[in-house]
């Protein structure tokens, strides 16, 4: 293949399947705040690259034609939700960019919107019960099980109002899960800020995936017909196409979890030791 003949595949794929001003407009809008942020702020090499690979990531699975391949075929589907319920959120929360995007954000557009919203007592308190850890896990774990209902997947697939809200929900779900495991100052109970709690509710959150990703994977009849019907793009059995979106569900699902188990143990063990240090009492002789 010739280097002429790559970059005419490479810009045909970066080519919306479906144009969006909706994702274009978010995905421009975060990447000029953080910019922005960035210029005034600063902030880690390290976090910058991680926030801009999920940005990114985002971005590709719903604005190129990655978005045709997840509309055709089960496994693509399945992938284009891996990336905007788990990874792509994952990324952006443990980058730790509010402070960045803040500092991007115009004095105007925070004076007149962002304070108000902020002071708002009835979303305060929504914000509040939707991020309680218990509560996110379930919403997170239960938005899964509910689109992949074979019916209501079959809908969903067909529907266009109803596919983007089965994305833009999956991503947004995403974003605040992932945003409740890794800040520390998230609003609500007290308990919100304890490590443990949030072990446990990533603990807790795989074996559902695990099992909902396993009924799929190991199914000996076509669970999904939908894609039969819309016409399938893969040369791949309908069989096949399923177990390998079912392992998509089943595996990563257990490796995310385990990651982020990670990351909260290091943060955990770095802020005891922090803790240990500046709370060391002076020794002296005893009289």
């Amino acid at each position: 293949m010739t280097l002429p003949t790559l970059l005419e595949q490479t810009v045909a794929f970066l080519v919306p399947y479906e144009f969006s001003p909706t994702v274009l407009l978010v995905c421009a809008g975060a990447a000029l705040l953080y910019q922005r942020g960035w210029r005034r702020a600063g902030g880690g090499v390290g976090q910058a690259v991680m926030f801009w690979i999920g940005l990114v990531g985002m971005y590709v699975v719903l604005q190129t034609q990655f978005e045709y391949y997840a509309q055709h075929s089960f496994f693509m589907h399945r992938l284009q939700h891996l990336v905007l319920h788990h990874i792509a959120p994952f990324l952006i929360a443990v980058s730790a960019p509010a402070a960045i995007l803040g500092a991007g954000l115009p004095a105007s557009l925070h004076r007149y919107i962002v304070t108000p919203l902020r002071r708002n007592w009835l979303l305060r308190h929504l914000y509040a019960a939707i991020q309680e850890p218990m509560v996110a896990g379930a919403i997170f774990v239960g938005l899964i099980y509910f689109w992949l209902i074979p019916s209501v997947h079959f809908y969903a697939m067909l529907n266009v109002p109803l596919y983007n809200t089965m994305n833009w929900g999956m991503a947004i779900d995403g974003l605040l899960f992932w945003w409740m495991i890794f800040n520390l100052r998230a609003p609500g109970a007290s308990d919100m800020r304890h490590y443990g709690y949030r072990l446990l509710v990533l603990f807790l959150v795989m074996f559902p995936q695990i099992a909902l990703g396993a009924y799929i994977a190991l199914s000996n009849h076509d669970l999904f017909g939908i894609y039969a019907a819309c016409g399938r793009i893969l040369p791949i059995t309908p069989l096949v196409d399923q177990s390998i979106g079912g392992l998509l569900t089943w595996v990563p699902a257990a490796m995310m979890s385990f990651v982020g188990g990670l990351v909260l143990v290091y943060r955990w063990n770095r802020q005891n030791r922090h803790v240990e240090k500046t709370a060391s009492p002076t020794l002296g002789c005893a009289r």
